[in-house]
């Protein structure tokens, strides 16, 4: 994986008093888990612990997660006013979330919605997409538009209605377009480094607290060229 997150280069996009939202490096895990891994969640309080000199425990409350090999928007409750009130926006897709995934195949048509139900196996912690109903399986959804056309590969945005575990990499693997380096859903070989071309770009919500409305935009992670390439203008689709 790439260079991950400390308490020294954490990436923080916005912060106040009840909330702390980072952009997450490829690599990074948001919670604790049988690697044994720094999950995300203890640097970021180990950067407000420093940042503030605050002695003892502090409050963090994880709102979301993001799967490790992905980047962009996280969100975390500094507060426990804010916590129940962010889960409860996050639980009723008051949240809007908008992704960046890269593809070797272009979409055919370049923009459209994709509805699939998502049926998820544990085991091999993958979900598989059926354009039916089928036993068990979770309704999911999602527009997409190519908004860029690199030399080979194609930009597309992605606009998330439902939080299914996999949505985006199981819906884009199932039209024969999976994400560049995502070898379990599909693509023919890993990235380097681990990481899958898959941003959470953009995050709109209602602060839990001041009530006004916020937008939170994601650069891509640092140091990759078609991440790089992206933030270009360049031909048109």
């Amino acid at each position: 994986m790439s260079i991950r997150s400390d308490r020294n280069n954490i990436m923080v996009l916005y912060e106040d008093n009840h909330i702390i939202v980072v952009n997450k490096r490829p690599g990074d895990i948001v919670q604790g888990d049988k690697t044994g891994d720094k999950p995300l969640s203890e640097v970021v309080k180990e950067y407000i612990r420093y940042k503030y000199d605050k002695p003892g425990n502090v409050f963090l409350g994880v709102v979301h997660r993001l799967d490790r090999p992905t980047s962009g928007i996280v969100v975390f409750a500094k507060t426990s006013k804010a916590l129940p009130r962010l889960n409860r926006l996050f639980a009723e897709k008051e949240a809007r979330k908008t992704y960046w995934a890269i593809v070797q195949k272009c979409p055919s048509p370049p923009e459209g919605l994709l509805e699939h139900w998502l049926k998820r196996n544990q085991k091999q912690n993958r979900s598989y997409a059926y354009p039916k109903k089928v036993e068990e399986a979770k309704k999911a959804s999602l527009n997409y538009r190519v908004i860029k056309k690199l030399d080979r590969y194609f930009l597309l945005e992605i606009d998330l209605h439902t939080g299914r575990h996999h949505q985006i990499r199981a819906q884009l693997s199932a039209i024969g377009s999976p994400v560049k380096g995502d070898l379990k859903y599909g693509h023919d070989r890993s990235n380097r480094d681990g990481s899958i071309h898959l941003h959470a770009r953009s995050l709109t919500f209602i602060h839990p607290v001041k009530k006004e409305k916020i937008t939170i935009v994601a650069p891509p992670p640092e140091g990759d060229a078609l991440w790089r390439a992206c933030q270009n203008a360049i031909k048109p689709v």
